[in-house]
């Protein structure tokens, strides 16, 4: 009889894990999630997605916008990196990935933001989340609010550190959106998020206490390129990662949502890698400086002046056959002296096979001054001389 109970338990959990499995979608490249999707960094541009825009519990994939707003806080000089606070007993009592923060503990900015990025610390999350907010609500609706001036429409957060949640939905697209953000304005958090070991310090009333911590990020240790950027896992998100590398000058970000185990987890964002870098290829276009043509001035020192690339641009296209890529140069009529060096004169858009593929904006290279009474009258003489 006992022998019956065991087997029909284990018929029972092999069907359930059938019925889970089966109900995961399998991407065209074989994507073993519900949701991927595959971005080129500097451009936006998706390379392949499949149900990027299904909203799914993302767990600490979350930290990502946390990560975010601490480099925009120590940015706009609002924290400080040696700052130190006062660990509040509602981030101590945090589950799941933790450096087992104790209330009334003190820490630094640099070792909390260490343990989120490297460790996935949902503890040290919640105790940043307080400090640069005032309480964890307060920076929820922050990150709401970065949600959406990134254009993350399917996001809602309910937490800073991505434990399940009533509500608390994303999508791999939005992900793609606020990693990418992330790694070009601040990528000085590839440092730690490379990072496979560390530590940091507990400092209680019992004294001091080292505290390792592991990189949640297998892929460190099997893709090369890799530079980030985190994962997540919960019983209702499953098993997720966003991400990042660069390799032959191109910054690539896979996103996989609601994996069955993390080993497909990791093998499908291998996958989407492998496919960008197999299919395509950045193409840079003009360098900055580079003289587009001229543009009147009106009322200045001078009658025209040179439009030159303010920024350098890469285009990307298909690997594997001559890319054309054209230009188009849209140099504004006239502008009115005085000109301040690096101002906007026009824009170039590049196109590939009729589809805009970048574009670079258009500047004066140098200063101009208004012209003076005696400029106009040389000017107006000169002109007089060529007509007799």
């Amino acid at each position: 009889m006992e022998r019956i109970l065991y087997r029909l338990m284990f018929t029972c959990i092999g069907a359930l894990w059938f019925l889970i499995y089966t109900a995961i979608p399998v991407g065209a490249i074989g994507i073993e999630a519900k949701a991927s999707i595959l971005m080129e960094a500097e451009t936006g541009r998706v390379l392949y997605e499949n149900n990027a825009n299904d909203k799914l519990a993302p767990a600490s994939v979350t930290k990502i916008m946390t990560m975010l707003l601490i480099y925009e806080a120590i940015d706009q000089e609002r924290i400080k990196w040696d700052d130190v606070m006062t660990v509040s007993a509602y981030a101590a009592s945090m589950g799941g990935s933790q450096i087992y923060l104790e209330a009334e503990e003190r820490q630094s900015v640099r070792d909390l933001t260490k343990a989120i990025v490297i460790a996935s610390a949902n503890d040290a999350a919640v105790a940043m989340a307080e400090f640069i907010a005032g309480s964890e609500e307060a920076f929820v609706t922050q990150m709401n609010k970065k949600a959406q001036e990134l254009g993350m429409k399917n996001t809602l957060f309910a937490n800073s550190c991505g434990l399940d949640a009533d509500g608390h939905l994303t999508t791999a697209h939005d992900i793609a959106l606020m990693s990418r953000e992330i790694i070009l304005k601040y990528p000085e958090v590839i440092t730690y998020a490379t990072t496979r070991l560390d530590s940091i310090t507990h400092r209680t009333a019992r004294g001091e206490e080292e505290f390792g911590l592991t990189n949640t990020n297998r892929l460190l240790r099997r893709y090369s390129g890799i530079t980030g950027l985190k994962t997540g896992s919960t019983s209702q998100a499953m098993y997720c990662i966003s991400a990042t590398a660069e390799k032959e000058g191109m910054q690539l970000i896979a996103v996989v949502l609601a994996a069955p185990d993390p080993i497909t987890r990791f093998d499908g964002a291998v996958k989407l890698l492998d496919y960008g870098y197999a299919n395509y290829a950045l193409i840079a276009k003009e360098e900055s400086g580079t003289t587009m043509g001229e543009i009147q001035i009106y009322k200045g020192k001078v009658e025209s002046a040179p439009v030159v690339i303010k920024e350098q641009t890469n285009v990307l296209a298909p690997k594997g056959k001559h890319i054309v890529v054209d230009s188009d140069v849209r140099i504004d009529e006239s502008l009115n002296a005085p000109v301040a060096e690096g101002q906007r004169a026009g824009i170039v858009i590049y196109t590939h096979e009729g589809e805009e593929v970048g574009r670079s904006e258009l500047i004066i290279a140098e200063e101009i001054a208004k012209a003076n009474l005696g400029d106009m009258t040389g000017r107006l003489f000169k002109r007089w001389l060529f007509v007799g």
